[in-house]
C-alpha cells in the first residue's frame, strides 16, 4: 500500500469494510430490496424510472457499483459515485397512480426507509452467516453509515442515533400500514425467485430468494405471501448455519466483492480490474473531494 493513499471516508479499519467485503453480506440486499420495494412510494419512483423493467439485472449492478462505491472507493470516487446517485433521485418525482400520494425520491422521509432497509439488512446478514459483530460493533457500522446516507441526501438529524432506535423506527413503518405488495413488487421478487441468464451468481440466486424471504419481517413476510412452518425455519437456520461454517474456508474471490478483491490487488502494487473500469465507464474517476467532512 502507498503511503499516503486514499482509502476513502472508511478505510481497512472500519467496520463499514469488514461487513460489506463480504459476499454473504451482499446477499443479504436481496432482503433489503424486497423491503424497499413494499414501499408503494420507493417502488413508485423505481417504476417510473423503469430499473425493473429494461435490462433489470444491469441496472441493479450498476446501483451496487455506485453504492460500494461510497464505501471502498477514494473520497473522490464516493462523492462522484454519490452524485451520479443524487442526479437520477433528483428526477424522481411524481404521483404515485396507486396510492394518490405523491413521491420524490430525495424525501428525507423515503430515503432515511431505504437507508434503514440496507443497514438493517446488511447487519442481519452480518450475524446471521459471519457473526463477528458484537452490539458496539453493529453500532459502529451503523454510525458510521451515517455519513454514507448523508452523501445521498439523507439529512442526518432525521437518522435515529442509535441501532434500536433505527430498528424501532422501521417497526413503526411497518406498524403503520403504508407497505403494501403490489405487481412492481412481486416483480421484483420474481427478479430472485427465476433471475433473468445475464445475472452474476444466478445458480445461488434462488436459495439467497428464500434466505431473503426467510429473514423479513413477519409483517412483510405475511404480504408477500410467505409462510413458513417450524420445518422451513429449521431450514432457514441450518442452511444460514452451514453458511458460517463453510465461509471462512471460501477462496477470496467467492467470500470478498469485487471492489474488496481489488483493493487487495492495489495494496500489493497489482493493478485494479474490471470494477475500476465500470467506474469509469460511469464517470467515476479520482480528483479533488468537495463539500462534506471526512
Amino acid at each position: 500500500m502507498a503511503e499516503g493513499e486514499d482509502l476513502g471516508y472508511f478505510g481497512p479499519g472500519s467496520v463499514s469494510w469488514q461487513v460489506h467485503r463480504e459476499v454473504t453480506v451482499l446477499f443479504g440486499g436481496a432482503r433489503a430490496i424486497l423491503m424497499q420495494a413494499a414501499h408503494p412510494l420507493v417502488i413508485a419512483g423505481a417504476r417510473e424510472t423503469g430499473i425493473y423493467e429494461r435490462n433489470p439485472w444491469k441496472r441493479l449492478r450498476r446501483t451496487l457499483i455506485l453504492t460500494y462505491t461510497i464505501t471502498f472507493g477514494t473520497k473522490a470516487e464516493a462523492h462522484a459515485a454519490a452524485e451520479r446517485i443524487n442526479e437520477v433521485h433528483a428526477r424522481v418525482k411524481g404521483v404515485d397512480p396507486l396510492t394518490r400520494r405523491p413521491y420524490d425520491a430525495l424525501d428525507p422521509e423515503l430515503l432515511l426507509y431505504v437507508h434503514a432497509c440496507l443497514v438493517d439488512s446488511a447487519l442481519r446478514f452480518e450475524e446471521l452467516t459471519v457473526a463477528r459483530l458484537d452490539e458496539r460493533g453493529r453500532q459502529r457500522f451503523h454510525e458510521e453509515q451515517m455519513l454514507a446516507a448523508e452523501m445521498v441526501r439523507v439529512p442526518r438529524g432525521v437518522i435515529p442515533p442509535t441501532l434500536p432506535e433505527l430498528r424501532a423506527y422501521l417497526q413503526r413503518v411497518y406498524d403503520s400500514g403504508i407497505l403494501r405488495v403490489d405487481e412492481a413488487a412481486r416483480s421484483v421478487a420474481a427478479l430472485f425467485h427465476d433471475p433473468p441468464r445475464e445475472a452474476e451468481w444466478r445458480p445461488v440466486l434462488k436459495g439467497v430468494s428464500r434466505l431473503a424471504f426467510a429473514t423479513l419481517p413477519p409483517e412483510l413476510q405475511d404480504l408477500y405471501g410467505v409462510r413458513l412452518g417450524p420445518g422451513g425455519r429449521a431450514t432457514a437456520r441450518a442452511a444460514f448455519a452451514v453458511v458460517r461454517l463453510l465461509r471462512p474456508a471460501l477462496p477470496p474471490r467467492y467470500r470478498f466483492i469485487a471492489p474488496y478483491q481489488e483493493w487487495r490487488l492495489r495494496a500489493r502494487g497489482r493493478h485494479p480490474g474490471r470494477v475500476g473500469e465500470a467506474r469509469r465507464r460511469m464517470g467515476i474517476r479520482p480528483g479533488r473531494p468537495t463539500g462534506l467532512r471526512g
